[in-house]
């Protein structure tokens, strides 16, 4: 088992660091203001993605692109490190054409898009000419569990008809979004792992209704995590993507990578609220002594950086896994770094907003934004709960080869 960084990795993050410090870091406010007034994507956005790319920090994630596609390949786990320094600003990721839900969909595509699906999608995906979106979750069901989802695919003739209400789309408000992967149910009597099937459905289809852009503890993001509706929406038989019931299957393979994705992204947010505590309680002085000469404000410290390297190594594992046995084979360590990354965010995030005090609630730092994506990332491919759940049932699975076998260890007293 080895997942240090290879010398092409750290190139790469040096290459990164340094293309975020001079290019993406001094341009937040810039960022901030223009979306605040409404601006969005900001003027900048296209330039920083045509310089990203010349510098050839561009689809870093896909390790099975081609050589006649734009970009890097690499593996998982040399993409992660990079995903770590991205976390760092929130929209630092398209910079590069690395953000979700597209980098998730376009691992859809590459895996299961017929040639012509490729053309008309895939391309201007991995060329940034368009975003999309990934349309699952319901209101109305637990959708962490993709046998309960409503929405109905009915063939008729040449054409699947599509209705449903979806939400928390990410992406789906983005000016840039062309495509929705829908998935619903398009034959609801066979097992629950093969009722669902995905369809490739342009935005502007009759139909498709955006309703809302949802806050998020009160934060409009300008991508939007959205409500649709899905109202007879009409698409030919040729935008199925892979076979009918193999949905389940392919949202399964999407999520492994995905959720490296995240963890790495939040890492990298919680090292710098580690670094920005760390700034703030050798600066601010209360009652005559600077924050951290109190004690517990050094536990803080200390138990920050040890929870965040913890879940580092634990994410690089991961990744490790599903680059050398595959998704399936890591899914009870993929289930895990879901459940354990998102609250270490919280927790580090947390503690840098109580040592900067009223300030960690504003934006002048980025600590309050920071929080609400933790506490999202909770919920975002699945509540923690359905992860301990899944971890716990294949525990449980794996002793029964052994059951028994710790009977030796127990020393009942004698009378």
């Amino acid at each position: 088992m080895n997942f240090a960084y290879s010398p092409r990795t750290d190139a790469l993050r040096q290459h990164l660091q340094s293309f975020v410090e001079a290019h993406i870091v001094p341009r937040i406010g810039q960022w901030q203001a223009e979306v605040a007034a409404g601006q969005f994507p900001p003027s900048f956005m296209s330039d920083l993605k045509a310089l990203a790319r010349a510098e050839g920090l561009w689809n870093l994630f896909l390790p099975a692109l081609h050589a006649d596609e734009p970009g890097t390949p690499l593996s998982n786990l040399e993409y992660a490190p990079l995903a770590e320094i991205m976390g760092r600003v929130s929209w630092a990721s398209e910079v590069f054409n690395c953000s979700a839900p597209d980098t998730g969909n376009m691992e859809l595509l590459h895996l299961f898009a017929t040639d012509e699906q490729r053309q008309r999608w895939l391309q201007p995906l991995l060329e940034g000419q368009i975003r999309s979106a990934f349309a699952m979750t319901e209101p109305d069901v637990p959708s962490s569990d993709a046998s309960n989802i409503q929405t109905l695919i009915r063939r008729e003739g040449d054409e699947y008809v599509i209705n449903g209400r979806k939400w928390f789309i990410t992406n789906a408000a983005h000016p840039d979004c062309k495509l929705l992967i829908v998935m619903g149910k398009t034959d609801p009597d066979a097992d629950a792992h093969h009722q669902q099937s995905m369809i490739l459905v342009p935005l502007d289809t009759p139909g498709v209704q955006l309703l809302r852009n949802i806050p998020v503890m009160n934060h409009i993001a300008p991508e939007g995590h959205s409500e649709l509706l899905l109202r007879e929406v009409r698409v030919p038989v040729s935008n199925l993507l892979g076979e009918e019931g193999a949905g389940f299957m392919m949202a399964q393979a999407r999520l492994g990578p995905g959720r490296v994705h995240h963890c790495m992204r939040s890492i990298g947010m919680a090292e710098l609220a580690l670094e920005l505590m760390v700034e703030r309680a050798q600066e601010r002085k209360a009652f005559g002594k600077y924050l951290h000469q109190y004690a517990n404000i050094g536990d803080w410290i200390a138990e920050s950086r040890i929870e965040i390297e913890q879940a580092r190594l634990l994410v690089l594992k991961t990744a490790w896994m599903i680059d050398e046995v595959g998704t399936k084979a890591a899914r009870k360590e993929i289930a895990m770094i879901k459940a354990l990354v998102p609250g270490m965010h919280i927790r580090v995030v947390d503690r840098a907003m109580q040592v900067y005090g009223a300030m960690g609630l504003t934006p002048d730092t980025p600590l309050a934004d920071m929080w609400t994506t933790g506490r999202a990332l909770r919920f975002a491919d699945g509540p923690d709960q359905v992860h301990l759940r899944s971890i716990a049932s294949m525990e449980l699975k794996a002793s029964q080869a052994t059951r028994g076998a710790t009977a030796a260890f127990l020393t009942p007293c004698s009378s």
